[in-house]
Parts: structure tokens; sequence; C-alpha cells
């Protein structure tokens, strides 16, 4: 660490002064309003990523490059403008993610284990589904000719990134092998089938999930002494051979590990499935830099190949691990996850312009995560309080969680955290009240918005206002009356210039 540099520089009030005028400055900048049309949309989607995971996140990345953390900028913090979301389900007042992906991708909200349906249709029940669907900005995208692509570190078929595609009352209906026999009888279609079925030529598919997609038993081209990544899928349907029959006249490939994904020209990519496990991404701390993308080399094929659609494109990318990471108490490995995505949105700057590109940094829900105990300047993020305990003299981690798996009782007293290694990976943080898996928060979570229309995140809003705003930014879905006459407008102002030109030749010719 640099405590020091940082600790004589602040002494001065100037030290001070000076940044503050300077971001007054820049503050002052934003009173021009980027009222553009939003050629691209990129939504990333921190599952799970609270505002106490956003500042613990801030704090690693600093610490990761020797810093003492506190004062490091996220690439999001430097997105400007920011606004809360309001994430509850209407069923629920602590949300889970796919009635919240319903919300922030179809601009409506949704009760707790649903995907693409309103509240009317009720989880579980294969009869509420008809006539209760709604559609996500991605396929109001698509439909508008734009490119559009999926991007995450769990299953492709998760709750997150099916919302964007599907319309299923249940979330755990991965395959047909995880639904009710009656529910498939009934006409009830799994998830992973949505995702070739329901939006045709989705242009970039990338994550996990590969063992959904294969007849049940069928052994995984990675793991094939693994029961466990053996194929789900009852109806015997190899669903990559048919995605793959059915694009044969385009210029389509199908990749399962890293070296056949950066080994591709994406100039020559039109479509891309890319299947890198059979269940959810290794967490990053564990990834094989061999076999395994991480997010940020899947999101910069991703924009390579999308960007080289005139009309632009939409593009959801989600840092679905930050989630399990806080489920099972795992502190290191949920914000590891988030600093790597963090790392992807800092990347997407770079291959994106801001005068037409709207991008978006969210998360659907918190967790029972949080860190404190007045722990001085440069503290490790995964350290100790600067004291002990006052009633059982003990000492305790910075970071704890509300409830969870790290729950743990030693001869009737809370474990002495001193003879472990709090600092490793999978350390699981202690928790007040005991359980399996650690459960969301349901506080409201921040909105981070840049390019065209960015300022419309300003406030407090519900959640399902998030999609309207991009799809007004885009001029897509049913936001567009305004672009009729903008664009009218722009067109009339561009082509000016070459009038203007046009008659002073012919002026000079006569």
């Amino acid at each position: 660490m640099h405590k020091a540099y940082f600790l004589y520089q602040e002494k001065d009030p100037l030290f001070w002064n000076t940044w503050a005028q300077r971001t007054l400055k820049n503050a002052l900048t934003l009173q021009k309003l980027n009222q553009n049309t939003a050629k691209n949309l990129i939504l990333f989607l921190g599952d799970g990523m609270g505002i106490p995971t956003v500042t613990a996140a801030r704090i690693l990345k600093g610490q990761l490059s020797r810093q003492s953390g506190e004062e490091t900028q996220l690439e999001m913090d430097k997105f400007p403008f920011v606004a809360l979301s309001k994430t509850y389900n209407t069923n629920a007042q602590v949300a889970d993610s796919a009635g919240t992906a319903t919300a922030y991708l179809c601009g409506v909200k949704a009760n707790e284990g649903t995907v693409g349906v309103s509240a009317a249709a009720v989880r579980s029940q294969c009869n509420t589904t008809q006539g209760n669907e709604v559609t996500s900005i991605l396929r109001w995208a698509k439909e508008a000719g734009k490119s559009v692509g999926i991007v995450t570190t769990t299953r492709v078929n998760h709750a997150t990134p099916s919302a964007a595609y599907a319309h299923c009352v249940d979330r755990d209906w991965y395959s047909d092998g995880e639904m009710p026999a009656e529910a498939v009888q009934a006409g009830c279609k799994d998830i992973a089938r949505q995702l070739f079925e329901n939006i045709p030529n989705i242009d970039v598919i990338m994550g996990g999930g590969r063992k959904y997609m294969f007849p049940q038993n069928q052994s995984d081209v990675e793991y094939p002494g693994e029961k466990k990544h053996f194929g789900t899928r009852i109806d015997r349907r190899n669903l990559v051979e048919e995605w793959n029959n059915r694009m044969k006249n385009k210029v389509t490939h199908y990749v399962w590990n890293k070296k056949e994904l950066l080994s591709l020209n994406p100039n020559s990519v039109d479509y891309i499935l890319g299947l890198f496990e059979p269940g959810d991404l290794p967490y990053d701390l564990e990834r094989n830099n061999e076999t395994d993308p991480s997010l940020t080399e899947m999101v910069e094929v991703a924009i390579k190949i999308l960007k080289k659609n005139p009309r632009g494109f939409y593009l959801l990318v989600e840092g679905g691990r930050i989630d399990h990471g806080h489920h099972e108490g795992k502190a290191k490995q949920a914000l590891h996850e988030a600093v790597e995505m963090d790392r992807a949105i800092g990347h997407a700057g770079l291959m994106t312009n801001i005068n037409d590109t709207m991008t978006v940094v969210t998360a659907d829900h918190s967790h029972m995560f949080n860190f404190g105990g007045y722990t001085p300047r440069g503290n490790t993020i995964f350290g100790l309080a600067p004291m002990l305990s006052d009633v059982d003299q003990k000492p305790f981690t910075a970071i704890l969680y509300g409830n969870g798996p790290g729950f743990k009782v030693v001869n009737g007293l809370r474990e002495n955290i001193s003879t472990l290694d709090y600092e490793e990976n999978n350390y699981q943080a202690q928790s007040a009240v005991p359980l399996r898996m650690e459960t969301h928060g349901g506080e409201d979570v921040a909105v981070f918005a840049k390019g065209p229309m960015a300022h419309l995140l300003h406030g407090v809003h519900e959640q399902n206002y998030i999609p309207h705003v991009m799809a007004y930014a885009a001029c897509i879905g049913q936001n567009r009356d305004h672009c009729m006459s903008s664009s009218g407008a722009s067109s009339l102002s561009a082509a000016l210039p070459s009038l203007t030109a046009l008659l002073t030749l012919i002026r000079l010719l006569c």
C-alpha cells in the first residue's frame, strides 16, 4: 500500500479543494445534454451487485493495484448519471433474479421466479403462461434491424439472460429434463428450447449451460467421464446441431473453449454460439486462463461482431457470479467477479463511442453483505476490524453477512477466526443468522448511465423504467414518435451543407 503518499497529500486543504473544483468543472459540462439517437445499447447487469458490493469492489480494485483503494474509481463510477432502482417484485418485497430481469428487460414488473411473463402468470403453473407473455428490449432491437447479443458468466438459460428471450412461469425449467411431465404435456417449453425458437437468429450467445442443449446422458465434450455434466434433454434433441443446421447458409460458429473463441476473426463471423461450460462458468479466481474466456474477452468478441451492423446493436452482459459468491458467503469470489465486470465495462467503453452508444450498468438486487467495524484507511478489504468484540473478546472481519453459511458455533461460542485464513479465496465470512445459502437484500440498487439520453436515468425509479429509457434513446419499441420528427430535422440539417455547396457551384458555373 502507498498510504503515506495519500496521507501526506491529504493533510493539505488545497488537495481536496483542487480535486473538488476539477470535479465541479466536469459536472458543469453535463449541462449540455447528449440528446443524440443511440445507435447502440449496452446493459451491464451485475447480478446481486448492491451498493455495498460496488463500494467494496472499488476498494479491492485499488488494492489490486497496490493503492489504498478507497479513492479508486471503478469504470462505472466515471459514468455521469446515477439513479436508484426499486427492485421489489410484484409479489415479493425482497426480489429474485427472474422477476427483476423481466422488469429491466421487458419493462414490466413481475412475480418472483417467472421470466418474460406478466404478474398475471403464476410460478410453476404452466396454464398461466399463454396470453401473459411480455416482450423484451432485445426483441425490440432485433425487430428494428439491430444485431443483438447475450453474454453471461452463468448459464445462458439462467434467470437474467432468459428474460431477454423466454416466456416461462418457472426460472428453473432449464431443459425439459427439469420440467414436470404435466407441464411438458400441456405444451410449455423449456428455456433452452426457447433460446433458439422464440427470437430467430440472436447474433451472439455466450456463456455456460451446455448440458441443457444435448440429449439426456450424452457425455460432455470437455468432461466426458463426469455424469453430472451429461446432457439433460428428455426429448433427445440436440439444440446445438439444430442451430448449426438452421444457420448453415450463414457465417456461423459454435465454440466451447477460449482457444476456439479467440481464433475466430470477428469480421468474418455473423453469428456465434459459445457454450463454455456444462453449467455456469467458473469464478474468475478459479478460471483456467488457457481454456476459459474471461467476461472481458467474451465482451470484446461480442462487440466486434455486433458493431458490423450499420443499424447498431443491443448487448446484454451479465456478471452473474457476483450473486453466487454472495449466496455461498464467499465475499472474495463475489468481489473479484465485480472487478472483472468493471474491467469489461471499461473495455466496452474503449470499443464504442459515447456519442452514439448508451451504456447502462445496474444490478437486479442486493445481498445481505456489508463491511464496517471502523477499519483504518487502506485496511485490506478482506481483513480484520481494528478491535475485538467487546462482548466475546474475539476478532472479526470487516466483511460480514446478515445471514448465510458463515454462521459457526464452536463449544457454544462464536468461532474464533484468528485461527483461520480469512483472506483465502473460499473463506465464508461470518453471518448473524445460519442459512445454507445467504439471501438477497431488499434495498435499492444503483443505476449508472452514459451516452445518449443517459440523463433520463436520474433520481429514484421503478426498475421496469430502465428498458423504456433505453428504447426511447434508440428509437425502438413503443417510443418512436419523437424520433420521426427529430430524424427528419436532423436529415435536413445534414443535407443543408451539401445543398449550399451545390448552389455555390451552380453560381460559379453560370
